[in-house]
C-alpha cells in the first residue's frame, strides 16, 4: 500500500514539475519539446497505474502460471496451443516480465499439447486472468496438403503462483507420483532413464506433469509448483461459488466458451467476443501485443477486480 501511495505522490509531485516548466518555457523550442515529451511519457505513466489501481482482487498482484492445452483441431489445435505459448512469451517480454515455459508435451506431429509457462512480475496474474477460456484460430491449414481452411481451438487457463507452501496444504498420502522416460530430443539423461515424473492429486483427480528439467527431483519440484498453484485456484472458486450460492446469484452457462477468434483466412482479423475489440493486424497480435484486449476485458463492469479475483472456470465448446 506505501509503494501504491508513493506512486501517485511522484506523479503528482512530476505534474507540477512539469507545470512549472512549461510556464517558463515561454519561446525556448527546446525546453517546449522536453516538456511535451515529458509529459507524454508521465501520461503513460499514470494510464498505467490507473489499470493497475483496478486490479483489486487478493491475488492479482501475484506472478502468474498460464496452462495451454490443445482442444478441437488434431494437428493444427496443437500447432496452435504452440502459437499461444509464443505469444505470451512474447507478451511478457514487452511487459517486462520474467517468463519461462516450465513443461510441455509435445504433439504428435507437431506443436504442444499442452504447455505450462509461469510469468513473474507485478500484476502479472491480474492482467492474465482476462485471457482464461477457448482461443479459436481459423487458417489455411499448413499440415492439409489440400490447402483446406481449418478451425483449431486451445484453452488458456491463468492461475495465480502460490507464495509459500503453507497456503495450500498438500498431504503426502494424497498423491501418487508417477516417474516415466521422458519424450523429448533427447541427451546424456533424458529418454535413458526416469525423470519425467507425474503427480495425480487423489482428493481432486487433479494431474500435473513435468519432464523437461534433467533431474527427477528437479521435476517433482516443477510438478508441485504447478499442482499447488491449481489447488489455490480450485479453491478460491469453491469460496465463490459457495457466496454467489447465498445470494441467489446465476453465473452465465456459457462462461468459457470461445472468448477471442483469430482469422488469418480468408482476411486478418482478431476479435475478443466479450468487448467488441478488433485489430485488423493479426501478426502483430500473435506477436504479444494483446494489452488492448486485456484494458477493455478489465475495464469492463465487476471484471477488474472481482469477489475473489478469480472468473469461473472455463468450459471448452466444441464448434463446428
Amino acid at each position: 500500500m506505501r509503494g501504491r501511495v508513493e506512486k501517485w505522490e511522484r506523479f503528482r509531485s512530476r505534474a507540477k514539475d512539469l507545470t512549472e516548466l512549461a510556464q517558463l518555457a515561454g519561446d525556448d523550442p527546446g525546453l517546449d519539446a522536453d516538456v511535451s515529451r515529458e509529459l507524454v511519457q508521465l501520461a503513460g505513466e499514470v494510464e498505467q497505474a490507473s489499470l493497475e489501481a483496478q486490479l483489486s482482487g487478493p491475488y492479482d498482484e501475484r506472478s502468474a502460471m498460464i496452462a495451454i492445452s490443445a482442444g478441437v483441431g488434431g494437428t493444427d489445435a496443437a500447432d496452435w496451443a504452440e502459437m499461444l505459448v509464443r505469444m505470451y512469451l512474447r507478451w511478457a517480454e514487452r511487459r517486462g516480465f520474467k517468463a519461462e515455459l516450465l513443461e510441455f508435451t509435445p504433439g504428435d506431429e507437431a506443436g504442444f499439447r499442452s504447455a505450462t509457462l509461469s510469468v513473474d512480475g507485478d500484476y502479472a496474474y491480474g492482467y492474465l486472468k482476462t485471457e482464461r477460456g477457448t482461443h479459436r484460430l481459423v487458417r489455411i491449414s499448413p499440415f492439409d496438403f489440400q490447402k483446406r481452411r481449418q478451425t483449431s481451438f486451445a484453452l488458456v487457463d491463468p492461475t495465480p503462483e502460490v507464495e509459500s507452501e503453507a497456503e495450500v496444504e498438500i498431504r503426502p498420502e494424497d498423491l501418487k507420483i508417477d516417474t516415466y522416460r521422458s519424450t523429448g530430443a533427447g541427451g546424456q539423461n533424458v529418454n535413458k532413464t526416469e525423470t519425467a515424473v507425474r503427480i495425480t492429486h487423489l482428493p481432486t483427480g487433479i494431474i500435473v506433469a513435468c519432464q523437461n528439467e534433467r533431474s527427477q527431483l528437479q521435476n517433482k519440484e516443477t510438478a508441485l509448483k504447478i499442482l499447488r498453484a491449481r489447488l489455490l485456484e480450485r479453491q478460491v472458486r469453491e469460496q465463490e461459488e459457495a457466496q454467489a450460492k447465498e445470494r441467489g446469484e446465476m453465473r452465465a452457462a456459457d462462461w468459457g466458451s470461445q472468448i477471442r477468434s483469430y482469422v488469418l483466412h480468408p482476411y486478418t482479423q482478431v476479435k475478443d467476443l466479450r468487448t467488441g475489440v478488433e485489430v485488423g493486424d493479426a501478426k502483430r497480435v500473435l506477436d504479444g501485443d494483446i494489452d488492448a484486449f486485456i484494458e477493455a476485458a478489465l475495464s469492463r463492469p465487476g471484471q477488474a477486480g472481482g469477489e475473489a479475483g478469480i472468473p469461473p472456470a472455463p468450459v471448452e465448446r466444441r464448434q463446428p
